[in-house]
């Protein structure tokens, strides 16, 4: 017997190499060749990598009947938001997450909802039928109408979906799938490639909803190539810490409706349940004003949302201060220090300098940035802020504090949870006054620092 050829594939790219190298030549990533069989194509498996788009004629663009997608609400408002407004018929839907972070447990309910007006397939990889029936059991859920195949490969999925002809499909999860027509082991780079392209060539010729869970690496990112990102219609990912009760959704990719959306829930014993005032998670209850505390309206996708920024400052006791940052970026906080020194005289290069967003939700707009220096010097000074009062703005390099985007759905927010004052890029001041809500406009990183002694 011949002696099975093998290669060195990478696991960043999939790309593939005859010899094992300390870099990978197609995506100069160091350390990611990784040895596997080759695969060998079985009969009539010619062509797999065909594109998944149909051919058709061509035509001009003015020519082509532009159609709103009809979507079918899951019956979770909160993953509807995250979706765009619901499922789409032969749309793709990929979502990671950590081990044990709720993936299974929302798209058990999502299906339990559907099957009482969609023929739905669960596709279970990972656990038993007996196991899910006890999930379903204890979240007390009524899924007697979903269907449920544990299988892992991909030719009888092909073949059960193909005879039962379900509306919306959940794989779970891509990673343990396999195909006959590739020799190596499920969850490599070759065998999720393939799957994902089988699957998704299936969903859209059968007009059928895919949804693919998938398991992340401990960076945070889904396992398996980067194409797999590529090929799918909308990319989800589960957001949040196992040892607390509340997770987010975020929306990476989403091919029928807006990406950065976010959708909030509370783990409990029923299962996830949606959060209908999210502001209130990562809002902490002081029973008097705090120094080094400020809150900010940030702005997730269409969504307003008003998050507790928190600094502690402390005297350095190393010739180095720390600078530590938890859910803003670290490098901004640099910047933003020197900033503060430079236009508004505030220094604290002798100072150890903390930043956290409260209730673990990362903020990666600029518009956190005024929030952020007036909660430093709050701490520096040891005077809390304006009892009610929302801060939001950009700050640039030159002192000045830039415009955000949709500043009026911010106000109302603050405004609707019962802020009064607001300190706001003089550019984001409403034409017309918000009833109970006191406008603070500034231009400059002093005036604002100036502002908080009134």
């Amino acid at each position: 017997m011949a002696k099975a050829r093998t290669v060195y594939s990478c696991t960043e790219c999939g790309g593939q190499v005859p010899k094992w190298q300390g870099q990978c030549p197609h995506c100069t990533a160091w350390n990611t060749l990784v040895e596997s069989v080759a695969e060998t194509v079985a009969a009539g498996g010619k062509n797999r990598y065909s594109a998944l788009a149909t051919t058709g004629k061509v035509q001009l663009l003015s020519e082509v009947e532009a159609q709103e997608m009809p979507r079918t609400p899951t019956g979770i408002a909160e993953f509807d938001r995250v979706l765009g407004g619901g499922l789409v018929s032969g749309a793709v839907v990929l979502i990671g997450g950590d081990p044990g972070i709720g993936k299974s447990t929302l798209l058990l309910q999502t299906l339990a909802h559907l099957s009482t007006h969609k023929n739905v397939l669960y596709v279970s990889g990972e656990e038993s039928s007996q196991q899910i029936a006890l999930r379903a059991k204890r979240l007390a859920l009524d899924a007697r109408a979903v269907h449920l195949l544990p299988e892992i490969q991909l030719e009888k999925i092909q073949a059960a979906i193909a005879s039962s002809r379900p509306d919306v499909v959940v794989i779970d999860s891509i990673q343990t799938v396999y195909s006959e027509q590739l020799t190596s082991a499920p969850g490599s780079v070759a065998q999720v490639r393939e799957c994902a392209a089988q699957l998704t060539r299936l969903a859209k010729s059968n007009n059928v909803t895919m949804i693919l869970v998938g398991h992340v690496t401990k960076e945070g990112t889904l396992a398996g190539p980067r194409v797999l990102e590529h090929i799918v219609d909308t990319v989800l990912y589960f957001e949040g810490d196992t040892h607390s009760s509340f997770r987010l959704v975020r929306a990476f990719k989403n091919r029928f409706g807006a990406v950065n959306e976010l959708g909030v829930f509370a783990m409990t014993e029923k299962g996830l349940r949606e959060v209908g005032n999210p502001s209130a998670l990562f809002l902490s209850q002081h029973d008097a004003q705090v120094a080094g505390s400020c809150v900010m309206v940030t702005q997730e996708g269409t969504r307003p949302l008003l998050v507790e920024i928190q600094a502690l400052l402390d005297d350095a006791h190393s010739p180095s201060p720390r600078r530590l940052s938890l859910g803003l970026e670290q490098n901004r906080l640099a910047m933003l220090l020197a900033v503060l020194h430079r236009h508004a005289g505030v220094a604290c290069f002798d100072q150890d300098v903390f930043i956290n967003a409260v209730g673990g939700v990362k903020i990666t707009e600029p518009g956190a940035d005024l929030a952020v220096l007036l909660a430093i010097v709050s701490s520096l000074r040891n005077r809390p802020l304006p009892e009610k009062m929302v801060v939001f703005g950009e700050v640039g390099l030159a002192g000045e504090i830039r415009p955000v985007q949709r500043g009026q759905e911010r106000l109302k927010e603050a405004a609707k949870l019962g802020f009064t004052r607001a300190m706001i890029p003089k550019a984001n001041k409403p034409k017309h006054a918000i009833e109970g809500m006191e406008i603070i406009a500034v231009d400059r990183v002093e005036d604002a620092v100036a502002k908080m002694r009134e």
